[in-house]
């Protein structure tokens, strides 16, 4: 398992469900080329480049370069880093048949292949034994202020997201990776009590 500070980009689904595996960090999907059309996610990309840095892990044929590139664009050189995978030939388990390039995408590169491309990449990642079980917001928080499970939850979520300029459709589950990417538990409650006292009465 790698613990990684920055957030990593891929292109798909599958690329984030292969990473789950062996990562322990945020990683962010461009839903392929859709990235280049939706500015909420180029300025949640910009956002988590400013606080934790970028790691862009794309596919090694045309259209992951092409995205790459995109992205080289979007964020500052110094914020950027980039993993690559090896051409290699073959299709992954669940298509019936290969890409047209015939190369191995993220999803369908071994463990090792991935782990290698991660740390020579020039991010900061650590080897783990399993995730750490550091003092994080969770799904419980956003519960506990309101944020979820409740009539209103919504509502506060669309305030949260929108005071942090974050993406208005995000789940409880993407809202909790990248709160966890931005601010401490304590800093994450003391802003639910400054949004929500205020418009709530005080009340929670």
């Amino acid at each position: 398992m790698i613990k990684i500070k920055e957030a990593i980009i891929v292109e798909g689904k599958y690329d984030k469900i292969r990473l789950s595996n062996i990562v322990d960090g945020l990683v962010i999907t461009t839903d392929g080329f859709g990235i280049f059309k939706d500015k909420e996610k180029q300025m949640l990309i910009r956002r988590l480049a400013d606080t934790r840095g970028i790691l862009v892990f794309t596919d090694s044929d045309g259209a992951g370069f092409v995205i790459r590139n995109f992205l080289k664009g979007t964020v500052p050189k110094d914020k950027l880093f980039h993993a690559y995978i090896p051409d290699i030939t073959g299709k992954e388990k669940r298509k019936t048949a290969p890409s047209k390039e015939g190369l191995l995408g993220v999803e369908g590169i071994s463990d090792d292949i991935l782990i290698k491309a991660i740390c020579s990449s020039g991010a900061h990642c650590d080897i783990v034994d399993a995730k750490n079980s550091y003092n994080e917001i969770t799904k419980t928080d956003l519960y506990l202020n309101g944020l979820s499970g409740n009539s209103n939850s919504r509502i506060r979520r669309q305030e949260l997201q929108k005071y942090l300029d974050l993406p208005s459709n995000m789940t409880s589950n993407s809202l909790t990776d990248v709160l966890n990417c931005l601010m401490t538990k304590e800093e994450f409650y003391d802003l639910c009590k400054k949004l929500f006292d205020i418009n709530d009465g005080g009340k929670q």
